[in-house]
């Protein structure tokens, strides 16, 4: 399974122009495939006098679903380029939208290529990617007394605190790379004397 990968960080537009076409490019982090094609519906809804509202999307850690369209473009001149800028910048759960406005000047297939490809470059260099790392969900349960400061030295620890519930003692969800599953159980023990329970839960993926 893949331990890491990049996601947009936002959603967002940037435009660039190439011969007189103009070339916007909307790009959005999409969880689901259906996320991705509402993106693209909407998209379309804004430009409908668009010459082109070409896409390509990457869903899945592991690039398991990939999907794109020239939309009228000739065949392997838009969205294949996209989706090729998506895949080897490593960007998985985003989709991109390229926008294309007619300038009256023919770009020729290289050209196209180019400004496809080079649109979604530009967008992923101007929006920003953030890098999300596989994670084992743990929670750990500790007595009142103790959960105070022990959320405040999880924290300090850099350990992602998910969520705190409290009930009659106060469990505590974190996420652990499986590496550090051993050495946060001495961890746990040491500062809690032995007092705190961890149970491991399954996987998610969370900012680094």
């Amino acid at each position: 399974m893949q331990e890491q990968y990049r996601t947009v960080a936002r959603e967002g537009v940037h435009e660039t122009e190439i011969n007189r076409s103009r070339f916007i490019c909307a790009l959005a982090p999409a969880a689901t495939e259906q996320e991705a094609q509402d993106f693209i519906a909407r998209v379309r809804r804004e430009h409908p006098a668009a010459t082109h509202n070409c896409f390509a999307y990457v869903i899945g850690a592991d690039a398991a679903v990939q999907k794109a369209s020239d939309d009228g473009e000739p065949g392997g001149t838009a969205g294949v380029p996209m989706l090729q800028m998506l895949t080897r910048r490593e960007v998985r759960y985003a989709v991109a939208v390229v926008t294309r406005y007619y300038g009256g000047v023919k770009l020729g297939a290289g050209g196209l290529i180019r400004a496809y490809g080079g649109a979604v470059g530009e967008a992923l260099d101007a929006l920003g990617t953030v890098t999300r790392r596989r994670f084992r969900l743990a929670t750990v349960t500790v007595g009142h007394q103790r959960a105070g400061r022990l959320e405040n030295d999880l924290r300090a620890a850099g350990r992602p605190v998910r969520e705190v519930r409290y009930g009659e003692s106060v469990a505590i969800e974190i996420g652990l790379p499986d590496a550090d599953v051993d050495t946060f159980r001495a961890w746990l023990a040491d500062s809690t004397a032995g007092t705190a329970e961890l149970v491991l839960g399954g996987e998610a993926y969370g900012p680094v």
